[in-house]
């Protein structure tokens, strides 16, 4: 078997959603972690890793994993690249849930058109953005799927790519471009005429925040007040203050996540309000207030994070693989959660 790490970090920064590379058709197996390392830049750190942490691989093989979920007591997660949904436990073990998770029948090869984010719905299935269907879905764990959102005022989405529920019930999500077969803005398929954060709530879908190049991971506070979007492009993490009925103001920038190749993508946010982003290098844990707390150095391009197994847990989706940090019970596990 030979590893195949999907630049799609590079390839969305050229322009162009599709990788560099044929992929090698081989099966999930599990393998020793190659060097991670974790940099305290603050005391603070020391309350939500202990000491002694170390990461763990806990399956690779795949093409570029994306959208982990813990759910069901296992992970859920995209390979955004190989078409498909699948799922993990703590010994390693793969379950193919859904072929061609990204919606369009015979795909090209190695495009980014599968499945990305995930989230926890309701009544137990899981939202599941589709990029290359261009909407979100919910697939239950026999991998059946119902549409659920594809259209805003009857022009079809982008490429939805992460989601949350918020305290309210409220689902927000980004929609950039990158399922799109340009991946960019100049594609001819590119209905609407931005890259919008919508919200969904009581049946309305309102586009809340239109002036982000790359919207693209997205996370709540704990109570809901504040929300945080990564813009890829730009490498930056902002927060808006929420309102009544998901009334956004107070625009700011949190952090810039500068040091190195690559873009802000997903993130979560943990009991303490802290923000765990994917960026440039690995893992950035960042203050409500924007100090950066600590980084985990990943050996992969990390694309995004899930905390688990009841908060003790963060698992790591990176390129070929899937890897787990024990954490101080501080992750918070989504909305709806199961």
């Amino acid at each position: 078997m030979r590893l195949f790490v999907c630049t799609l970090t590079a390839a969305l920064l050229a322009g162009t959603s599709a990788c560099t590379d044929a992929q090698a058709d081989a099966e999930p197996t599990e393998s020793a972690a190659p060097a991670a390392r974790i940099e305290r830049l603050d005391p603070a750190l020391d309350a939500l890793i202990a000491a002694d942490a170390a990461v763990e691989r806990v399956a690779t093989g795949f093409s570029f994993t994306e959208g982990p979920l813990w759910h069901g007591g296992k992970l859920w997660f995209s390979d955004v690249s190989g078409d498909k949904l699948r799922t993990v436990d703590r010994d390693g073990n793969v379950v193919e849930l859904l072929a061609n998770s990204g919606g369009l029948p015979n795909p090209p090869a190695g495009a980014s058109i599968g499945s990305n984010g995930l989230a926890p719905a309701e009544d137990g299935t899981v939202l599941m953005a589709q990029m290359g269907a261009r909407r979100i879905v919910s697939v239950n764990d026999k991998g059946e799927v119902k549409p659920f959102l594809s259209e805003f005022e009857g022009k079809r989405l982008n490429s939805p790519n992460d989601l949350v529920y918020g305290p309210d019930g409220a689902l927000w999500f980004t929609d950039p471009p990158f399922g799109l077969f340009n991946g960019m803005n100049d594609d001819p398929a590119k209905e609407l005429p931005y890259n919008a954060v919508f919200r969904y709530a009581g049946g309305q879908l309102t586009p809340v925040i239109t002036d982000l190049a790359l919207p693209n991971g997205i996370g709540l506070s704990p109570d809901g007040s504040v929300l945080y979007v990564s813009d890829y492009g730009a490498q930056t993490i902002h927060a808006w203050d929420v309102g009544q009925g998901g009334a956004l103001s107070n625009k700011r920038t949190v952090t810039t996540l500068s040091d190195g190749r690559g873009g802000a993508d997903g993130l979560k946010v943990d009991k303490l309000g802290n923000i765990w982003a994917t960026g440039p290098g690995g893992i950035w844990i960042v203050s409500p207030a924007g100090k950066v707390l600590g980084r985990i150095h990943m050996p992969e391009v990390s694309a995004n994070l899930a905390f688990a197994e009841g908060g003790d847990a963060v698992w790591i989706a990176a390129s070929t693989s899937v890897y787990r940090l024990p954490i101080k019970g501080v992750g918070t596990l989504p909305r709806f959660a199961r």
